[in-house]
């Protein structure tokens, strides 16, 4: 499955291809999915182009999107739109439109309520396990581990001669976490960023894993030339043989 990840964090300053709008990330998801994505991963925004967790964000995002594509929808939970636990879990239980799934940086306090917020809405949870954190660590002992939708396998290593071993080693500590929680059946998302972000897809693409690519992740194409758009860096990830 191929994933594609809108927008993330990045702004208008990273590059004008950056949808922030709903409207342009409904056009963005689009043209990503004819170019061969199977879902969509997006940040909603406020005006001036934060991320949110707000219901009226939420909801405009889902909307637009949905009235463009007919696959899957996601949207982030990350503690960077909302630092405090409590009013993140208060966030998603106000959500007047309910994405398919939604991801929790496992490695963020109140990841576990947070999941289990969303879990009681019948949302999906893609729990990210950050390279370098306790993430993998925190999943070994959480009790929602075997309801997960997948888990997001989030290489934070941007060196491109280093992050397909630290992708390898993330693989390994995710794995040993599933087992232990007896939970090997959860599928695994595996990406990179930046500098990682290729070789980790091809990583990926190799042991017939789930990724994404999308200007979340990367503002490049493999040869280095800066990205036009989502759906450009979607069809070169099927070419590379990303599913």
């Amino acid at each position: 499955m191929l994933q594609v990840c809108l927008n993330g964090s990045r702004t208008a300053g990273d590059s004008a291809a950056v949808p922030l709008s709903p409207g342009a990330m409904a056009e963005a998801a689009a043209g990503a999915v004819a170019a061969g994505a199977a879902e969509v991963h997006a940040h909603p925004k406020t005006p001036c182009g934060a991320d949110t967790l707000s219901p009226r964000a939420v909801a405009a995002a889902l909307t637009a999107i949905r009235e463009a594509v007919g696959v899957p929808v996601g949207v982030t939970t990350g503690a960077w739109a909302e630092p405090d636990p409590a009013r993140r879990v208060a966030q998603v239980r106000s959500w007047t439109v309910l994405p398919d799934y939604a991801s929790v940086n496992w490695h963020e306090p109140g990841a576990e309520e947070v999941a289990a917020a969303l879990l009681e809405r019948g949302v999906g949870v893609e729990a990210g396990v950050w390279s370098g954190t306790t993430g993998a660590r925190s999943l070994r002992v959480s009790r929602l581990a075997p309801g997960l939708l997948r888990v997001l396998a989030e290489v934070t290593d941007p060196d491109a001669g280093t992050a397909p071993a630290t992708a390898s080693a993330l693989l390994a500590e995710v794995a040993e976490a599933l087992e232990a929680r007896g939970a090997s059946g959860v599928p695994v998302l595996l990406h990179g960023e930046d500098g990682g972000a290729w070789p980790v897809l091809r990583l990926a693409a190799r042991r017939g894993l789930d990724t994404r690519v999308g200007l979340e992740d990367t503002l490049t194409l493999p040869d280095g030339r800066p990205a036009a758009s989502n759906a450009e860096l979607v069809a070169r990830a099927r070419e590379l043989g990303a599913r």
